[in-house]
């Protein structure tokens, strides 16, 4: 069995994205001592900024390892991957701001939709060969 080392860089690069947006809404409510519920409209965005990152990253994450060990090329991996960190940042920068860059958000989005849906794709591919 293939150990999913570059899925795991990943992830540790994702975790500290993670643990950027944590360490930001912990600040925003202790600065405003908010400690219940999502405030002003900067504060609801930056906990959905969160909260959207830990809906979607570890799903396509445990894909992009499966699809690792089961043989996937490196270079495949790798570009999943950097695209899942790069559609993140995206994402969470477009969703934070006010007013909108809708357009960092939507791209980030559908770029995290397109990584689950490559990564899937390539498991079942991996399957059969």
């Amino acid at each position: 069995m293939v150990l999913p080392r570059i899925s795991a860089l990943y992830a540790a690069l994702l975790a500290a994205v993670f643990l950027t947006l944590s360490l930001r809404v912990a600040l925003t409510r202790w600065r405003r001592q908010e400690y219940l519920g999502q405030g002003d409209e900067l504060l609801a965005r930056q906990i959905r900024a969160h909260a959207n990152f830990a809906e979607n990253v570890p799903f396509a994450l445990l894909l992009l390892a499966f699809g690792e060990a089961m043989g996937a090329q490196a270079i495949l991996v790798h570009g999943l991957g950097g695209v899942l960190l790069c559609s993140r940042v995206l994402h969470a920068y477009g969703v934070s701001k006010q007013p909108e860059p809708i357009l960092m958000r939507v791209v980030g989005y559908t770029l995290t939709c397109v990584v689950i849906g490559a990564a899937a794709l390539l498991i079942v591919y991996r399957w059969f060969a």
